[in-house]
């Protein structure tokens, strides 16, 4: 079917190829109307998929309301079904799933965050692989094509408001040894996967949904750190990579310019110099680092292209883009892209499986569970301090949720009280002993990881007072934000699901050892 149309397509059609609009999954008819005219009237080559305006992340950090849809994802099935029949060319669908589907639609197999695999022991990337093949087996399911996944970032910033738990950690070594097995387990599933940030965006204090990060550091120190992941995944022949919106002064010339916007870097460093040959995606060009460069309609999607980037995700001026590139793009510039594009397509689509069972919730489950196993980590104290709690009477208090597997998991085995975090006098009390299972209410950094100051203060006030052993299910960089010197005890279970507070309640009772080794340091 591709190769009927490849002879048939005039330079505007061939330019419609580069764009990849944003697709919400939660949309009105009106704008499923608007985008039916994109499709049909410029040749667009894809599309990439989201959930909803609202949760865009430029609109994410203004809090405007998610609604909640149970059926998101018959719903995308559809509309990725009806927008395939209505394409003059087979369109590339593509979708965010860095920890499975669940990123973007509700009811679907969550997978551990990129942080969590970090944990894992390197004999145990075969569960990464695992990860990443179970994702895209998901995808491949309802006619998704790429995985914009992995993130090859390496976090050396703690601060980091974007970047954080979404990579794999602070070793260049692990890190790119871990994106390369998830992106092996995508490509055994028949989806093609994407390394991003390019340069590198781990190193960063800025949100580039919202602003422009800028990267001070040498030339030499780039290609020692950010860029050791996406050198070896260029080696392996990965089909894409993606361009982030961030600023890197040594590599393009002394200009704070976006790397999406720099020839220096998406032509000259990534092509010439790395020898990258496949696909450049830029980051979604709605991201306001970039968006409001440009008051001209289309000047910015021409900026991007002129730049170096095949696929321009996210434009929100496509019919201009196409008009501006037209105009200004050589014949050779519009071939070379268009090329690299379509033979991205081919082999997408002779990969695509049509008939793939989705993840059963048992799949889905036993998979976590073993990753949990292997990534629980004990950063403080030692499992012999843990043996005082089979002996000794202890409260058990739950901050961040009403219902506590991991309590359940150890009750009935040993005898202790429970408690939910009410703001109570910790002097009510009556033992020594506390064991703390701690949820924090968000993943990201912003407003203390969703922490309240009287939280903090509750945790640090009990330490003082008592022995506390401490169980988190959430982030590890959260222990930034605690006094942790007087707590006995730390142990990082890393995820919230059910599968990991029962690893968690294993661990506890001793018949579970702690394998993991935290990705990052604190």
């Amino acid at each position: 079917m591709l190769e009927d149309n490849l002879e048939n397509l005039s330079k505007r059609e061939k330019i419609g190829q580069f764009f990849f609009p944003a697709a919400f999954i939660n949309d009105s008819q009106e704008e499923i109307q608007r985008l039916e005219t994109l499709i049909k009237k410029f040749h667009i080559g894809g599309l990439t998929f989201f959930h909803s305006r609202a949760s865009a992340a430029t609109n994410f950090e203004g809090k405007k309301k998610i609604t909640r849809n149970e059926n998101s994802l018959q719903r995308l099935k559809e509309l990725i079904e009806h927008y395939q029949s209505i394409a003059p060319t087979p369109l590339l669908m593509s979708i965010d799933a860095e920890w499975g589907l669940a990123m973007r639609v509700e009811n679907t197999p969550q997978y551990p965050y990129a942080l969590t695999l970090g944990a894992l022991p390197d004999h145990q990337n075969e569960l990464i692989f695992q990860t990443g093949k179970q994702i895209g087996n998901d995808l491949a399911n309802i006619g998704i094509h790429i995985n914009l996944a992995p993130v090859a970032d390496i976090n050396m910033n703690t601060d980091n408001p974007v970047i954080g738990y979404r990579s794999f950690g602070e070793n260049k070594v692990k890190v790119s040894q871990k994106a390369l097995s998830f992106h092996n387990g995508t490509k055994e599933a028949g989806v093609l996967s994407c390394f991003k940030h390019f340069p590198g965006h781990g190193d960063t204090n800025v949100d580039s949904h919202l602003g422009l990060p800028v990267i001070n550091k040498s030339k030499a120190e780039i290609f020692d750190q950010e860029l050791y992941p996406f050198i070896k995944a260029i080696e392996s022949g990965i089909d894409s990579i993606m361009v982030g919106h961030l600023a890197i002064p040594s590599l393009s010339n002394g200009q704070h310019i976006s790397a999406t916007l720099s020839k220096d870097i998406s032509k000259g460093l990534l092509r010439e110099e790395l020898g990258f040959t496949g696909v450049v995606i830029s980051d979604a060009l709605n991201m306001h680092s970039v968006s409001k460069l440009y008051q001209e309609k289309g000047l910015l999607e021409w900026k991007a292209f002129d730049a170096g980037n095949d696929i321009l995700c996210f434009s929100e001026h496509v019919e201009e883009g196409i008009q501006m590139i037209g105009k200004k793009a050589s014949d050779h510039q519009v071939e070379a892209s268009f090329n690299r594009i379509w033979k991205m397509k081919q082999k997408a689509f002779s990969l695509q499986r049509s008939s793939i069972a989705p993840a059963t919730s048992k799949v889905h489950s036993v998979l976590n569970q073993k990753i949990a196993q292997q990534t629980i980590t004990m950063i403080k104290g030692s499992p012999q301090t843990l043996e005082k709690f089979k002996t000794v009477t202890f409260e058990a208090i739950c901050i961040g949720k009403p219902i506590c597997t991991f309590f359940d998991t150890i009750e009935g085995h040993i005898n202790f009280k429970k408690y939910e975090y009410h703001e109570e006098d910790i002097s009510e009390y009556n033992t020594k002993n506390i064991l703390i299972a701690l949820f924090p209410p968000s993943v990201k950094p912003i407003h203390n990881f969703g922490l309240e100051r009287k939280m903090i203060d509750y945790i640090q006030n009990l330490s003082e007072s008592n022995q506390v052993t401490l169980y988190l299910f959430g982030n590890p960089y959260v222990l930034r934000v605690l006094n942790i010197a007087q707590i006995e005890n730390i142990i990082l279970a890393y995820q919230d699901f059910k599968e990991f507070q029962e690893v968690a309640g294993q661990h506890f009772l001793g018949k579970q050892k702690a394998n993991g080794n935290i990705p990052v340091t604190l």
